[in-house]
C-alpha cells in the first residue's frame, strides 16, 4: 500500500462504502464523474481559463454546496446533464448512473475529492489510485471485470519486447482499461523526446476499440489522469466493434488481449427473442470466416498493419491447434508475415479462471510469394511453473530471461538455451518447414518435462495448490455455465 496520504484516503473510503455493497467497480466509476468535475472546475480558473464544456448550473460548485437528498437529485441530474454533451465530456458520463445511494456518504466523497488540486498532482499519484482499483475490481469475481483486465508485469514485458518507438501509431481493438496504452506511453515517455515528439504521442499515437461502455468509460479516465490526450475533442478509443468492418487505417503497432471466449458474444435474435445462432463477420480481407472471435481478432490485427508494422498479441490455446479456420489463418500467418516468436504463458495469471494462454509477436511483410516466416522461436514460461492471483502472482522479474533472450536490439541475433545437453532450456527455434509439417500446422508444442509428475520436491506450497485447485473448480463451474447456456440456445 502507497504510503501517499491521498492514496490512503481514496482506499479508507472505498472500504467505507463496501460495507453498504458499493464494490470497487462502482467505486471507481463515481471517482471517475467526480474527479473529472474537479479537474474541469480546476481547468476553468487561473492560470488555465480553459472552458470544459460544463453547463452552467452543474459545475462542482454547485455540486460541492449542497447536502442531503438535495445533492442526491442535483448529483443525478448533473450525471444525466453531462452524459449528453459532445467529446470527452459525454463519453466520460455516458449512461452515468448515481450507485452511491447515502447522500452523507456521497457529501463525503466529494469534500474528499475538493481536498486535492487534482491538476498538480503527478501523474504517477493519479495512476497509483486507478490502476490500484482497476485491479481490485478485477480480482473482485463478482464483477466480471477480470476478462478485460491484462496482468500488468506480462504487459510491461510485451511493451519491453516489442520496444515501440516515438512517431508512431500505437493500436489495441479490445483495449479495455488501457493498460497497454499506459505501458506503452511510460516506455516511450522515458525517452529524450523534443517537444513535437511530446506532442505527438500524448495526442496522435494511440487508437483504440472498446465496446463495453463501462470499460471504455474506466479507459478514458485512465489514460486522462496519466496525462494522456485532451478533455476536449473526440476520443481515440471507438466504442465500436473492431470487427465489423476493416480497419479505417493502418498503424505501427499492435498491442492486445483481446477477449477470451471461443465464441463470438454478438448473436442473431429472432422475433421471439431467441437466440439463433451466432455473427460471423463476412470481410473481404480475412482469410478465413469463422465465428471464432480470437481467430478473427488475429486476421483484423493483420488488416490494421502497416506493412512494416508489429503486433504482439494474446491468444489462447485454441488459435495454436485448432482446426478448420484455425489452420487457414496459421499457415497464412506464416506465409505472409514473419511470424518469429511465442511465448506460452502459465496458468494462474489471469483473472479470468483456467486460461491457457500464448503471445504470439509478429511482424507484417509486403506482399511476396516468398514466405516470410524462416522460424519461431518459442519461450516455455508455462512447464514447471506455478502462479496464483494472490500466493504467487506474475511479477516482471519473472519475465525477464525470456525479455533479453527476446533480444529486441537485435531479434536476429538470438542464442537458444535448449540442447541436447541442456534439456531444460525453455528457449528454443522451431523451422517454418518443421511446422507446417505438422498435423494442422499445429503451433501447440512443447518439449520439457513436467517435474511435478516425478519430483515430489518440486511441488507448490499447499497455500498455492490450494489456490490453483479453487481457480480450477472456478474455471471448470464457468465452462459448466456456458455449456449450460448453449445448451438453451439450441434447445
Amino acid at each position: 500500500m502507497s504510503t501517499n496520504p491521498i492514496i490512503q484516503k481514496v482506499w479508507n473510503f472505498c472500504t467505507i462504502l463496501k460495507d453498504d455493497g458499493v464494490g470497487y467497480g462502482d467505486y471507481l466509476e463515481q471517482l471517475t464523474y467526480l474527479i473529472f468535475l474537479k479537474m474541469a472546475d480546476e481547468y476553468a480558473k487561473p492560470p488555465y481559463l480553459r472552458d470544459v464544456g460544463i453547463p452552467a448550473g452543474f459545475t462542482w460548485a454547485d455540486l460541492r454546496a449542497l447536502k442531503g437528498a438535495e445533492l442526491e437529485q442535483h448529483y443525478m441530474r448533473t450525471l444525466t446533464t453531462l452524459g449528453t454533451k459532445t467529446g470527452m465530456l459525454g463519453q466520460i458520463f455516458t449512461k452515468a448512473q448515481n450507485k452511491i445511494q447515502d447522500p452523507a456518504k456521497l457529501s463525503r466523497l466529494i469534500a474528499l475529492v475538493d481536498e486535492e488540486k487534482w491538476t498538480i498532482l503527478g501523474a504517477d499519484v493519479k495512476g497509483d489510485i486507478y490502476e490500484g482499483l482497476l485491479e481490485r475490481n478485477a480480482e473482485d469475481t463478482k464483477s466480471g471485470a477480470g476478462q478485460y483486465f491484462t496482468p500488468r508485469a506480462l504487459i510491461r514485458a510485451i511493451v519491453d519486447c516489442v520496444d515501440p518507438q516515438p512517431g508512431k501509431t500505437i493500436a489495441d481493438p479490445a483495449c479495455g482499461t488501457g493498460g497497454f496504452f499506459l505501458a506503452a506511453y511510460d516506455h516511450l515517455s522515458r525517452l529524450d523526446l523534443d517537444r513535437e515528439m511530446k506532442a505527438f504521442l500524448k495526442s496522435k499515437t494511440f487508437f483504440g476499440n472498446e465496446i463495453v461502455a463501462g470499460t471504455r468509460r474506466l479507459a478514458l479516465m485512465n489514460m486522462f489522469l496519466h496525462n494522456i490526450g485532451e478533455m476536449i475533442g473526440d476520443s481515440a478509443i471507438s466504442p465500436a466493434d473492431a470487427l465489423i468492418a476493416p480497419p479505417a487505417m493502418t498503424v505501427d503497432y499492435v498491442l492486445a488481449n483481446p477477449p477470451f471466449g471461443k465464441k463470438s458474444s454478438m448473436k442473431f435474435v429472432n422475433d421471439e427473442g431467441e437466440a439463433e445462432g451466432e455473427l460471423t463477420y463476412n470481410r473481404q480481407d480475412f482469410w478465413a470466416s469463422t465465428s471464432n472471435k480470437q481467430l478473427n481478432f488475429v486476421q483484423h490485427i493483420h488488416a490494421m498493419l502497416k506493412t512494416t508494422g508489429k503486433a504482439a498479441v494474446v491468444v489462447p490455446d485454441n488459435v495454436l491447434f485448432e482446426g478448420g479456420a484455425g489452420e487457414i489463418i496459421r499457415r497464412k500467418l506464416l506465409q505472409m508475415t514473419d511470424l518469429h516468436t511465442i511465448l506460452r504463458l502459465p496458468t494462474g495469471i489471469f483473472y479470468a479462471q483456467g486460461v491457457k494462454a500464448n503471445v504470439i509477436f509478429f511482424d507484417n511483410r509486403p506482399a511476396s510469394k516468398e514466405p516470410q516466416t524462416r522460424e519461431v522461436w518459442y519461450y516455455d514460461y508455462r512447464t514447471n511453473v506455478h502462479h496464483t492471483l494472490k500466493q504467487r502472482p506474475l511479477r516482471h522479474e519473472d519475465l525477464s530471461e525470456f525479455v533479453a533472450l527476446y533480444n529486441s536490439a537485435n531479434r536476429h541475433d538470438r542464442k537458444a538455451t535448449w540442447s541436447e545437453d541442456t534439456p531444460e532450456g525453455r528457449w528454443r527455434a522451431f523451422s517454418r518447414e518443421e511446422l507446417l509439417a505438422r498435423d494442422k500446422a499445429s503451433l501447440d508444442l512443447f518439449w520439457l518435462k513436467d517435474k511435478s509428475l516425478t519430483d515430489m520436491d518440486d511441488l507448490a506450497s499447499p497455500g498455492e495448490i490450494a489456490e490453483e485447485i479453487m481457480e480450477s473448480l472456478e474455471a471448470g463451474l464457468e465452462n459448466l455455465r456456458s455449456v449450460l447456456g448453449a445448451l438453451k440456445i439450441s434447445a
